[in-house]
């Protein structure tokens, strides 16, 4: 993806595969794990919105040379439209694919459900989650069928962007226009129930409709905002409200069915990796927090807190209802509130059995 998001992925690449890279990171270095005692190939489709000159791209191309040294052969094939990426996987042309949590969750219900409205209120909360889903226990949740999650990580938290700051409520956002993955049916639902005015998009095309007026108001993580140039869009008038929709993440997926009989000890090796990278969540995170701060503090605005809380609460009657029509997982939303409850006790959710 673009350059800043493309190291968030990256970094999720180095849980998925025993191999160390020269990433702009702090460097770390993977246990060596025995080399597979048959040759492995594997057809790994990565998506990096930057094609070919991209982080993720470049990448993989490392980790592929080091993946021979385990007796793991990758043919690598670069797409630069994520859906088209998310069907090849699907069509079984790809044995590993990188794709947004949200593309993936057609793959895997369960873990797909994790990107839901508020479902995180920080990022030491997302680091909860992440150590948390490293437990066995968790395990089967990342399989559906043939496919399996094997990483996420946080690409970070999603802001509301609009193109004038007298936009300050959500009742001056109706009947403005704002952009919504059109892949994803929950959003265009919540924006028209705002009264707003929903204009399908992607993640190609987003920046570029809020940047050249197409739209109103877009929703994008900070790690964005210098990539696609997002302060043309916000211009002179515009603003950044700091208040999280929610934590983003991005996946790996791997096709279980092709991979488990020809390596055996599958689970175990994902395992030992996915363990052994979580000491490194916390430089991760704190990344992530760097290429917030860069953000201009002439663009960020704060919530009242009375429509902090408002706002809040709206979230999560989001959750809720969209949960109720089955577009996200209970199980998930009950995971999410456990951790959500864990650093915030005191508010009102957790003395309530809704989620």
């Amino acid at each position: 993806m673009i350059k800043k998001i493309s190291i968030a992925l990256a970094f999720m690449l180095s849980l998925a595969v025993p191999a160390s890279a020269n990433v702009a990171m702090p460097a770390f270095t993977f246990p060596t794990p025995d080399p597979l005692p048959n040759p492995l190939n594997v057809r790994a489709c990565i998506f990096d919105i930057a094609g070919a000159q991209g982080q993720i791209w470049n990448l993989a191309k490392d980790l592929a040379l080091e993946a021979k040294k385990w007796n793991v052969h990758a043919e690598l094939r670069l797409y630069t439209d994520e859906r088209v990426a998310a069907e090849d996987y699907k069509a079984g042309q790809c044995d590993m694919v990188t794709l947004s949590l949200l593309r993936a969750k057609q793959f895997n219900f369960v873990v797909g459900s994790i990107d839901a409205p508020g479902n995180l209120p920080n990022y030491e909360a997302a680091k909860t989650l992440l150590r948390t889903l490293a437990n066995p226990q968790f395990s089967k949740m990342a399989i559906h069928g043939p496919y399996q999650v094997v990483a996420i990580a946080p690409i970070g938290s999603i802001f509301v962007m609009v193109n004038d700051r007298q936009i300050d409520s959500i009742e001056k956002a109706a009947g403005k226009r704002v952009a919504v993955l059109e892949w994803d049916r929950s959003q265009a639902k919540m924006i028209s129930g705002l009264g707003a005015q929903p204009v399908p998009s992607d993640i190609t095309n987003f920046g570029g409709k809020f940047n050249n007026g197409q739209v109103d108001i877009i929703a994008a993580p900070a790690l964005a905002f210098k990539p696609l140039e997002l302060y043309k869009g916000l211009g002179d008038k515009g603003a950044i409200f700091r208040f999280p929709l929610l934590i983003a993440h991005g996946s790996i997926l791997i096709r279980r069915d092709k991979l488990l009989p020809q390596v055996p000890d599958l689970d175990a090796r994902l395992l030992s990796l996915q363990r052994y990278a979580l000491q490194f969540i916390d430089p991760y995170i704190e990344m992530i927090k760097r290429q917030e701060a860069e953000v201009p503090a002439k663009y960020w605005m704060d919530l009242k807190p009375e429509d902090n809380i408002k706002y809040q609460s709206m979230l999560r009657q989001a959750r809720l209802t969209l949960t109720m029509e089955g577009i996200y997982s209970a199980a998930t939303m009950n995971i999410l509130k456990r951790v959500r409850c864990r650093h915030e006790p005191t508010n009102m959710e957790c003395s309530q059995h809704e989620e």
